[in-house]
């Protein structure tokens, strides 16, 4: 079968190859200068104070999660509490397994695909020490509503906002609502450097134990005057192999930097593009009789577009999947659907806030298909046709 309309497309030219064959050219491939500028391109492009590149989305969310463990006031400490959305991908939570955080999983508003913010509020208890919210396919959480539950509560809020870059409420940009966000450049995502994350923060402390935590808990790549060894050595020999953190080498390569530069460059046009893409898209299916798509919360990026099979409808997502696939056009489950369903779940400490019943209808009768960063007027129509007569 000929793919009609992909799930994703490259979003490279001439520029990226140059880009990398500089990189070639100068011998030097691991995290260096590019790097270097790619990350305060990024901070500059959110507004943020500090970016710190790793080699994908999910170690970003690792040491995201790690660097809380480290602050010097108000640690978090294994066992407490982290709330989830209960439909996210797998490396949301492994890192919050891995480090001994209990797990609340809470429902998903139908519409948004983010938290219900009725179920979210109800599952905050004096226990909850944090809140990892998920900016599901480019779209924003409401965080005037999530910071106003929290507030004056000791509830630190970080962000996952890998698949939601160039996403904004209110002209801030997602990814730097909380005391961290992370960003995935993975081949499908807004921008790609292939295999590549970020971490974003304006807290001086998180920045200097991420950057440690990023390079095997050395000291080397911190400044001299840090907040995590104090006052580093002049002697170079000395701090080489100084560690003080236990850490990973989670470093991305200069290619991926080099890439970045001339990706970023050019995000404002494709998050532009995807938005009128939305658009389109929306004209068309908005008043489908069997399909729900997703309620934009401030101005989504567009990762993809979901379907949702409205409750009452004889259609089934086997029938969906196959008559989409059938002409050629690619899909896939709305992330990991209803996470709490998976085996995974056994080696985690966990509790299911009351019931996840919009999550699993999601599980079951959700999937989406891409969006791109060019005009996908045709593709639109060609699926529409396709989807015509439903019921």
């Amino acid at each position: 079968m000929t793919i009609q309309y992909p799930l994703a497309t490259t979003s490279w030219d001439s520029l990226e190859y140059e880009a990398m064959q500089k990189v070639i050219s100068s011998g030097m491939f691991t995290m260096g200068e590019h790097v270097k500028i790619y990350e305060k391109d990024f901070a500059n492009y959110l507004g943020s104070k500090y970016a710190v590149m790793v080699s994908s989305g999910s170690t970003a969310n690792l040491i995201m999660v790690a660097s809380l463990f480290y602050k010097k006031n108000n640690p978090l400490k294994r066992g407490d509490e982290v709330i989830v959305p209960a439909v996210s991908w797998s490396t949301t939570y492994f890192p919050l397994q891995q480090y001994g955080l209990k797990l609340k999983f809470v429902d998903i508003d139908l519409e948004t695909l983010n938290f219900d913010l009725k179920a979210l509020e109800s599952a905050i208890t004096p226990k909850t020490r944090m809140i990892m919210a998920v900016n599901l396919l480019g779209n924003s959480n409401d965080y005037q509503t999530i910071k106003k539950l929290i507030d004056g509560k000791n509830i630190t809020l970080i962000e996952d906002n890998c698949e939601s870059l160039g996403a904004t409420l209110q002209g801030k940009q997602c990814g730097t609502f909380g005391a961290m966000g992370t960003f995935s450049s993975f081949f499908s995502h807004h921008i790609s450097t292939m295999e590549g994350g970020i971490v974003c923060t304006d807290d001086e402390e998180l920045y200097h134990i991420l950057l440690c935590l990023r390079a095997h808990g050395w000291t080397r790549n911190l400044p001299k005057h840090n907040h995590v060894s104090g006052v580093k050595s002049d002697d170079a020999f000395e701090e080489s192999f100084k560690f003080i953190l236990p850490g990973y080498n989670v470093r991305p390569l200069e290619l991926s930097g080099a890439i970045g530069i001339e990706q970023l460059k050019k995000l404002p046009t494709f998050v532009s593009e995807r938005r009128k893409n939305a658009a389109r898209f929306t004209e068309l299916f908005h008043k489908h009789p069997s399909l729900m798509i997703q309620k934009e919360i401030g101005e989504s990026s567009w990762f993809g577009f979901s379907f949702v099979i409205k409750p009452h409808s004889g259609l089934t997502r086997k029938d969906l999947v196959k008559r989409l696939t059938d002409n050629g056009i690619e899909c896939r489950p709305i992330v990991a659907g209803n996470f709490a369903k998976n085996e995974a779940l056994k080696w985690m400490d966990y509790e299911i806030h009351d019931k996840l019943k919009n999550a699993d209808w999601i599980d079951e009768n959700g999937l989406f298909i891409g969006n791109h960063h060019v005009d996908m007027s045709q593709g639109l129509k060609f699926v529409h046709k396709t989807l015509e007569g439903l019921k």
